[in-house]
């Protein structure tokens, strides 16, 4: 399990937003990225060209369920 700690140190490597765990991922805050890396044995790959981009609405429902501003 990733620490608070290490949440409040790391960052997203392209966008430098703010990360939130949501299950096995870390999802950028940026809003223009959308960037989800993965977890991997409690390690997170945070390499952007092993990360996935979402769409707009999954990345929308990822911030609203742990109470993140869209706007």
């Amino acid at each position: 399990m990733i620490s608070k700690e290490l949440l409040e140190i790391i960052c997203c490597p392209e966008s430098k937003a703010d990360l939130i765990l949501d299950g096995e991922f870390l999802v950028s805050t940026d809003k223009e990225t959308r960037r989800r890396y993965r977890i991997e044995n409690d390690i997170p790959v945070l390499l952007i060209e092993e990360s996935e981009q979402l769409d707009y609405e999954t990345w929308k429902e990822i911030m609203e369920r742990h109470g993140k501003s869209v706007d």
